[in-house]
């Protein structure tokens, strides 16, 4: 299964775009995209939404892969992880 950062990089080099030109256009360092595309550190939603924008693709596509990571990341050690997000999905769809 393919990572934020592993899509982030692929994306990045599919519109030839350097990691500098990247970060000058997200208003970020170039060593936070690095970051990001070694899978260090997620973006935030403003710096994912620049993201999109510089990448030509889906907000929601980059949302959903990195919200996903952060949540699967913060619950790899938690025995109780697929019972902790049935829930939370239960309780996500009677908030709407």
């Amino acid at each position: 299964m393919q990572n934020f950062g592993t899509k982030l990089k692929t994306l990045r080099s599919k519109q030839g775009l350097l990691m500098r030109q990247v970060a000058a256009a997200a208003d970020v360092d170039t060593s936070m995209i690095s970051k990001f595309e070694n899978g260090d550190r997620l973006p935030t939603r403003e710096q994912i939404e620049k993201l999109a924008l510089i990448l030509k693709v889906s907000e929601d596509e980059l949302l959903i892969q990195a919200y996903s990571e952060k949540i699967a990341y913060d619950l790899i050690q938690e025995p109780l992880a697929k019972e902790i997000v049935e829930l939370a999905l239960k309780k996500l769809q009677s908030i709407k």
